[in-house]
């Protein structure tokens, strides 16, 4: 009786468990990638000038082999409760021991999280919340995401009022309890862990739908602790002093990779500089929050279908209390005209962003960005607009400071689940060349290894080496043309190849009144090379 007793609680609770488990649907999405890239010229530089970098940019070699995998599981239990959390694991290149790539393969550093969070609804009402580390990006219908577009944890809440408005609005931390302060806390207690170096943003959507005409107005505030990107230091400065009282530059030595990237599109380039550009040691000890803010029109016009009208419009402030030399302030426009065809799509589009002036002491006149994965839709190699893991964004993350017209024939196809996409795009600076002659005298070149934004400074092989992403930094006088050509078949339902070819050819301003001015400093000018590279992608989509 005992036993059979016991066989009947055991089924019960295996049938408990299993009754409960039946409540929550599972689902799981993946990605796979594997891409291989042969290319030249990455850093528009290649092996000329007494440059002797080898490989495609100094860091990879021409031809080069990587995988990426993305993995989401998403526990439903209603319409009205789920939870998401994904994986990615690479970019691991193919034989690279720090990436996992390399024989044995059995690094952990390659494994990432990417999100997780829940999505939830307040009961009797259409109030939709989403809580934890997730996807959130500007609105954008032509050109792509020039302010934000990155994994953050956040809360974001959103409502439907009716079938033409909705509203959304969130808040986000993106950095926290990083700084670990300085060793001399008793004489400088400001300087103590974790004191301000929070960065709390707030932002409001309001999507409008109307019978042919979507608009999104938005608007986005961002508070930033002074220490938000401060490194900490046991050691003191030359004068025996402790960095609390250094005048370095504001945010000291950037921590984190992604610290660094978002610390360039906040921060003019070569941070805080004087009207000459010397000197970004020199700024202000920061001891108050900065103060951001951002807002933006975008919208498109499809009532006359099959013709389709969208543009983007964007607005941005950083300021400082504590050094007006760090400020930085810009507004970003682009237009696009494209009209559906049987066989094609082709399209019309052009851009203008604000640039820098002349003098560097009054902060930038370019748009300030907060994400680094800022997807492009005019371009695949020049910014970052590529679907995969091929190489792209030679010039940045975003268009800050440049202009561009260009053109292109979408999705075009002749035979079943085989497409095209050919784009042509001439673009150039929007910065003063003044700009550039006083960087090229302190010893910064546009190409090399990129200008970047980031305001901490090194060399390489002669050019400039920065902390964090390369960027392109183009005046006026510059200018360049891009060329892609991207492939696609659908080999079966989940599985697609790709074949993309892209070219730039790049054309700097080498004359004294630019980055010719290198020449008055004994200095060589790099001669540029044209770029390109070709990449074949087999991806595995479920």
């Amino acid at each position: 009786m005992k036993k059979i007793a016991t066989l009947l609680l055991a089924a019960g609770l295996v049938f408990g468990v299993a009754t409960g488990a039946s409540a929550i649907d599972f689902k799981a999405k993946g990605q796979w990638i594997m891409s291989f890239d042969y290319g030249q010229n990455g850093n528009f530089m290649g092996k000329n000038a007494g440059h002797t970098q080898t490989g495609y940019n100094g860091k990879e070699d021409d031809f080069e082999a990587r995988q990426r995998v993305r993995l989401q599981l998403d526990a439903v239990a209603s319409e009205s409760l789920s939870g998401t959390v994904g994986f990615e694991i690479g970019n691991t290149i193919w034989g690279k021991n720090s990436d996992g790539g390399a024989l044995g393969a059995d690094s952990t550093d390659a494994i990432k999280l990417r999100w997780a969070y829940i999505d939830w609804m307040v009961p009797e009402t259409d109030l939709k919340v989403r809580m934890g580390i997730q996807p959130l990006a500007t609105p954008a219908y032509a050109s792509g995401n020039s302010v934000l577009n990155a994994d953050v944890a956040a809360v974001v809440a959103s409502y439907q009022i009716n079938e033409m408005a909705g509203v959304t609005a969130f808040w986000a931390r993106p950095f926290n309890d990083n700084f670990a302060g300085y060793t001399d806390k008793y004489e400088h207690d400001g300087w103590r862990a974790n004191y301000m170096d929070n960065m709390d943003m707030f932002g409001l959507l309001v999507p409008l739908t109307f019978d042919g005409l979507k608009v999104t107005p938005y608007g986005m505030y961002a508070a930033i602790g002074p220490n938000t990107f401060r490194n900490a230091t046991t050691e003191k400065d030359a004068e025996g002093e402790w960095p609390a009282k250094m005048t370095n530059d504001a945010f000291g030595n950037i921590v984190g990779a992604d610290k660094a990237l978002v610390a360039g599109g906040l921060l003019p380039v070569g941070g805080a500089r004087h009207k000459d550009f010397s000197g970004a040691n020199g700024a202000r000890k920061l001891s108050s929050y900065g103060n951001a803010w951002w807002g933006g029109l975008t919208g498109e016009l499809t009532m006359f279908d099959p013709f389709r009208l969208a543009w983007d419009f964007e607005y941005g402030s950083v300021t400082w209390e504590d050094d007006g030399r760090l400020n930085r302030q810009g507004w970003f426009a682009s237009l696009l005209a494209e009209y559906k065809l049987d066989w094609a799509t082709p399209g019309l589009y052009g851009w203008y962003s604000s640039g820098d002036d002349n003098n560097p002491s009054n902060g930038s006149e370019r748009l300030p960005a907060l994400g680094y994965e800022n997807t492009n839709k005019y371009s695949n190699f020049a910014f970052d607009g590529d679907p995969y893991i091929a190489r792209d964004h030679m010039f940045g993350r975003n268009m800050a400071g440049t202009w561009g017209v260009g053109a292109r024939l979408k999705d075009m196809s002749f035979i079943e689940d085989l497409k095209h996409t050919f784009r042509f795009n001439f673009m150039g600076g929007t910065n003063s060349k003044s700009m550039a002659k006083k960087m090229s005298r302190a010893g910064l070149w546009a190409n090399g290894t990129g200008l970047d934004e980031v305001p901490s400074f090194g060399t390489r092989q002669g050019g400039t080496f920065p902390l964090g992403h390369e960027e392109m930094y183009l005046t006026t006088g510059d200018t360049a043309l891009e060329l892609g050509l991207t492939n696609t078949y659908k080999m079966y339902e989940n599985f697609t190849i790709s074949l993309e070819a892209d070219y730039i050819a790049l054309w700097l301003d080498t004359s004294k009144s630019a980055w010719g001015a290198r020449h008055k400093e004994g200095m060589s000018i790099p001669q540029t090379k044209d770029a390109w590279n070709i990449n074949a992608s087999f991806v595995y989509s479920f």
